[in-house]
């Protein structure tokens, strides 16, 4: 074959989309549908239908593999983020992972639309985001709201479910109230004096309260590097504070939205899935509560990270992955 004839045939092949595919895109020729660009490769990135098609969420897959991962962040109204260090772990170790940010978050559709913010509709998307890349006998990965989020999933779509992941996310919101007061206990008294005084008078949004959460609370129980990994920083910046305050409420200490009453204690030994629940020593969620959950499904084990914190993905980054990739390996 002369270069001419090479580079026609190459060309060919690439308009039909049937070259040699680097990690992150698809493979095949892509069937149109209104939201992503056909025979066009956009580093992995594809776009959803959601809410009956009149939305669009935002997702992008990393790797290549047998065993594929749905990554569900947190939040609720945070973005995949926070997740980041998830891409310098698992593709390299064959996994085949999934970003998605959900509605209402960063480059996903953000209709200002509050009857859209509860469990049951949010728990459909995910169904919906799976039809759309295809996805069966999945791994489905939740990070604290995205583990609430995944035990809903498995609860209602387990036929579709490879195991299941819950990272840092207790089985209900009691618990986590209980022992995130607990922590709030332990802060300097002169600050939880005006901490106190100023959740009295329901004064969350004023400077001084976020500054107490951002420089004492976070740094102590949320992420404990220093600085933040800057996607971390990313993520609270990206945030949309409404699906935030709507569902969960104004602050990390008191539950005031629609997730208030979540409780799932009893209905985890209906998971049978192999599942793996993350915990650590710091974490604003009881790492106790981690391994209990674990007890109460049938086919669980449990990951505990000794000097980790709720973003024990960075935190205790060797221990984190070290534990998760093991777990992958063997679904």
């Amino acid at each position: 074959m002369n270069r001419r004839s090479l580079l026609l045939a190459s060309a060919a092949a690439v308009a039909v989309g049937t070259s040699r595919t680097p990690a992150g895109e698809a493979a095949g020729p892509q069937q149109p549908d209104g939201l992503n660009p056909p025979g066009i490769r956009t580093a992995g990135i594809r776009m959803v239908a959601v809410v009956g098609g009149k939305y669009k969420v935002w997702t992008k897959r990393m790797g290549s593999g047998a065993v594929k991962v749905l990554l569900l962040h947190g939040g609720p109204g945070f973005s995949h983020e926070a997740l980041e260090s998830l891409e310098s772990f698992l593709p390299q170790a064959g996994i085949e992972m999934y970003y998605y940010d959900q509605l209402g978050c960063n480059n996903s559709d953000q209709p200002d639309e509050p009857t859209l913010w509860t469990l049951a509709r949010y728990t459909e998307e995910v169904e919906e985001v799976r039809r759309g890349l295809g996805l069966e006998h999945f791994v489905l990965y939740g990070h604290s709201w995205g583990g609430m989020l995944a035990i809903e999933y498995a609860l209602n779509y387990p036929q579709h479910l490879r195991a299941l992941i819950i990272s840092n996310m207790t089985a209900g919101v009691q618990s986590y109230l209980k022992h995130v007061n607990v922590i709030k206990q332990q802060l300097p008294a002169g600050t939880l004096a005006r901490l106190t005084a100023l959740e009295a008078k329901q004064d969350y949004d004023s400077p001084e309260y976020q500054k107490i959460m951002m420089e004492e609370a976070y740094p102590q129980m949320f992420c404990r590097t220093r600085p933040w990994p800057e996607p971390v920083s990313r993520t609270f910046r990206h945030a949309n504070d409404k699906i935030y305050e709507f569902m969960w409420g104004k602050s990390e200490f008191v539950s005031t939205g629609n997730l208030k009453d979540w409780e799932r204690w009893d209905r985890l030994h209906e998971i049978k899935l192999r599942a793996l629940t993350i915990g650590a020593q710091y974490d604003e969620m009881d790492p106790e509560d981690m391994k209990r959950m674990a007890g109460l499904m049938p086919n669980a084990s449990h990951a505990f990270c000794p000097n980790g914190s709720h973003m024990c993905m960075w935190d205790d980054q060797a221990v984190y992955f070290k534990q998760l990739l093991q777990f992958l390996h063997g679904v």
